[in-house]
């Protein structure tokens, strides 16, 4: 028995590429070894089914922590010569880590946990997921068929519990079912927009003598994908951006999903359209291309936050108009018509009334519109730009990023991950926390290509930067992976480092140490005059440092080192980059009231940004 909470997502060819697939093709026709193997009959347990299954499905790696209603998979995966478990210390770490492993891959992530408190452990990484369209597996063992829904102990009904935060989910009773089930839950996970699905699977569906037979095809009714944008909203949106005079290309992490990136920078270039990319779209166009005006909204550049609110054209691509980009909704780009492409049609008016909605994959709704807008080149020539260029370089001379040294003598933390960014390069990949830090990651590393910036966006989840880190590492180990971490954060999954340490998995990690919840010491130095309630950890403005971060490192297995002053900052860094065997965690002692300026307070209008503390640009509002 299966039980999908969500309609069934036509029928579809199976292979292992499914794994590895983007938000865009359907899977590719099956191999003659995957013929074969579908017309085998196989007597196997369950449990060797499931293991079968994801080796077939093409998966590499499983983050997972094993527990009694999962244990009989374990068995068979002891066996497996194609599949790599990497046993993490709390099922959320398993949880990030595949996340992580996909976001830097582009592959799905995989983890596996026990049933009940280890199935809840995974709802943030998988509530994160979601938020942040990242193709994710999460398997689940269930207490007995015969049991579900009588309160045994370690039951929890999973399948329900994340419902509303899985792109699909199932509950497997019927042994028979698992290749099927497992085919399509990589083939939901990884195409249209992707997301996380769970497969819940009982015990005794595990332990029970079955058939092993792997699909053919997909049969998903109800799940069609739009991947071809329609010609007529195309040649709207090419003939809009032909005529504009204060056009914006607003990119979003949709672009990432898609690898739109080279159709992106096509269309930057023949456009001539300023472009500014979202928190989730860091990397989808080379911080470096003149036409780059950095990322907008709430923490965002002045230069971006302004060109989409005087904007008469913005093409929205992969993005969702979240409430931290737009400020008050009502005064968003009051002037602007809005060309929005997405592959998820609920996105497009979700938020934002749209002019010309373009459902489709990125990749192809680029494509089309590149030769529509040299038609529209050819026939009535360029754009007059000119003014509008004048105007934006204006903004970003005057008001481009910035902060002030420290007067209390500790690190400024803009510094501090300014020079890890430089020393480090590019071609790095960059994981960061949530708060002040992930903002100023943002703000002050230059990322170059896509895939080199990961956070968590949409759910901003603390403690994601340690496991995320360590699942790009396994997925890309050819590449220097920083974490890029808050004093806070670190304390919530630091437990991995014991993961990465046992396993091989060099990551580093930077803690920005303000000693404090910084983001939220920020508003309340902001918003709550200067009342500090809760917000000091202790972790090292004082004499005693709870942790001491130099020893919790060194107690995992690895490296620690300690940084203070701005005379060491380089040599700190080039130690770290120097140590590849060995995890690397450098405790950065900051100043604890620096602040993430620029802002957009929360509910304003994004007029009414500040460009430091007391300090608003003053650009015309009556344009």
């Amino acid at each position: 028995m299966v039980q999908g909470p969500h309609p069934a997502p036509p029928r579809t060819p199976v292979s292992p590429a499914v794994v590895g697939a983007t938000a865009r093709p359907a899977a590719p026709t099956p191999t003659a070894s995957h013929a074969s193997s579908a017309t085998v009959v196989e007597q196997v347990t369950g449990a060797q089914s499931i293991v079968r299954s994801l080796e077939e499905v093409g998966a590499e790696v499983v983050f997972g922590i094993p527990g009694g209603a999962i244990l009989p998979t374990y068995d068979p995966l002891m066996d497996s010569t194609r599949l790599r478990h990497i046993l993490v210390r709390h099922e959320q770490g398993g949880g990030h880590a595949a996340a992580g492993y996909a976001s830097a891959t582009g592959r799905v992530g995989v983890c596996m946990a026990t049933s009940g408190p280890g199935a809840t452990n995974l709802v943030t990484p998988i509530a994160d997921a979601n938020m942040d369209s990242v193709p994710m597996v999460a398997i689940t063992g269930q207490v007995g068929a015969a049991m579900i829904g009588t309160d045994a102990f370690q039951e929890a009904d999973i399948v329900g519990i994340t419902l509303p935060i899985t792109k699909h989910n199932y509950l497997v009773t019927d042994p028979a079912d698992i290749p099927r089930v497992i085919a399509e839950a990589f083939h939901v996970a990884a195409t249209g927009r992707p997301g996380p699905v769970l497969v819940d699977i009982a015990k005794s569906a595990m332990q029970a003598t079955t058939t092993f037979s792997w699909p053919q095809d997909i049969a998903l009714p109800g799940y069609h994908p739009v991947t071809k944008p329609h010609a007529k909203q195309i040649r709207e949106a090419a003939r809009l951006l032909a005529t504009s005079r204060r056009p914006v290309l607003y990119v979003g992490g949709g672009v990432i999903r898609a690898r739109a990136a080279e159709q992106l920078r096509r269309l930057t270039d023949l456009s001539g359209a300023p472009v500014v990319t979202t928190l989730m779209a860091r990397g989808a166009l080379p911080d470096t291309h003149p036409q780059h005006l950095g990322m907008p909204g709430m923490h965002g550049t002045v230069a971006a936050v302004a060109a989409l609110q005087k904007a008469d054209l913005i093409v929205a691509l992969g993005a969702r108009f979240d409430d931290r980009v737009t400020g008050l909704l009502s005064s968003f780009a009051p002037h602007a018509t809005v060309v929005h492409a997405d592959i998820d049609p609920a996105e497009i008016g979700k938020n934002k009334a749209v002019d010309v909605p373009i459902v489709g994959d990125l990749r192809e709704v680029i494509s089309d519109l590149l030769p529509e807008l040299e038609r529209e080149h050819a026939q009535h020539g360029k754009p007059d730009l000119e003014a509008w260029w004048r105007q934006l370089d204006a903004w970003r001379e005057t008001f481009g990023l910035g902060y002030d040294e420290p007067s209390d003598g500790h690190l400024a933390p803009q510094h501090v991950i300014q020079r890890i960014g430089e020393l480090t390069g590019p071609e790095a990949t960059y994981v960061a926390g949530v708060g002040q830090h992930q903002m100023w990651a943002a703000q002050f590393i230059k990322y170059e290509r896509p895939n080199s910036w990961l956070n968590s966006g949409g759910l901003g989840t603390m403690g994601y930067a340690v496991p995320a880190a360590m699942g790009a590492k396994v997925g890309e180990p050819d590449r220097t992976v920083w974490a890029i971490d808050g004093d806070g954060c670190f304390q919530m999954t630091n437990q991995e480092l014991a993961t990465c340490a046992i396993n091989d998995i060099p990551i580093k990690v930077a803690v920005v140490n303000n000693s404090s919840l910084g983001m939220v010491r920020q508003w309340q130095t902001l918003f709550y005059e200067s009342r500090y309630s809760n917000t000091d950890l202790h972790t090292g403005h004082g004499t005693v440092r709870i942790p001491d971060f130099v020893k919790l490192a060194d107690a995992y297995g690895c490296v620690g080192l300690r940084c203070e002053t701005k005379a060491d900052v380089d040599a700190t860094i080039k130690r770290a980059l120097e140590i590849d065997d060995q995890p690397v965690v450098v405790d950065f002692t900051v100043s604890r009231d620096a602040m993430v300026w620029p802002m957009v307070a929360a509910g304003v209008s994004n007029d009414d940004i500040q460009y430091a503390r007391g300090i608003s640009p003053a650009w015309d509002r009556e344009d």
